[in-house]
């Protein structure tokens, strides 16, 4: 099942060098993975709540392969170029099927909530 590694990046006070080094080399680290990038640097439009800085999402062909990703030497020899310059949070998750039906899902929401009663 496809896997989505998500980051929520605040915006840092200054942009270190080592940032653009990151950005550079982060590539390289994600063709082994089959990781590439679904979002990037776009703007946001903030419809309800709050959310400064930017998001970041990067498809992988599954969990497992994004976690084999993010433990890698490569990507971790690059991590702290941006860790230690730009706080945010990083996230993996596993994306719903194409046959995902939200309907069928809230029904069985609504049965398990019944069942515990």
């Amino acid at each position: 099942m496809t896997a989505y590694g998500i980051a929520h990046l605040r915006p840092p006070a200054v942009t270190a060098e080592e940032v653009f080094e990151y950005l550079e080399r982060i590539q390289d680290t994600l063709d082994p993975f089959g990781g590439k990038f679904l979002v990037h640097g776009a703007d946001v439009q903030v419809l309800e709540g709050e959310w400064p800085g930017a998001l970041v999402m990067i498809e992988f062909p599954s969990v497992e392969v994004a976690r084999e990703w993010y433990d890698s030497a490569a990507y971790r020899e690059i991590l702290p170029l941006r860790a230690d310059h730009i706080p945010g949070d990083l996230i993996l998750v596993e994306g719903c099927g194409p046959d995902h039906d939200s309907a069928a899902m809230a029904a069985a929401m609504r049965s398990g909530l019944q069942d515990s009663r």
